[in-house]
């Protein structure tokens, strides 16, 4: 599971795929709510705020 920037998106992609050899399911961080789960607050590769979720 990756929560990530706009710009490292494509990344989180391909890191996903490598490791699992599928396609993620991508979700905007703003569409989705959890009740147990918070979003980090920066992206998973650098400090900007998350906007995606690659699961």
């Amino acid at each position: 599971m990756y929560v990530v920037c706009r710009e490292h998106l494509e990344l989180a992609i391909d890191e996903f795929v490598d490791e699992y050899e599928m396609p993620p399911d991508v979700h905007l961080l703003s569409d989705i709510t959890f009740t147990e789960w918070t979003a980090p607050p920066q992206c998973h590769f650098c400090s900007n705020p998350p906007v995606y979720l690659v699961v």
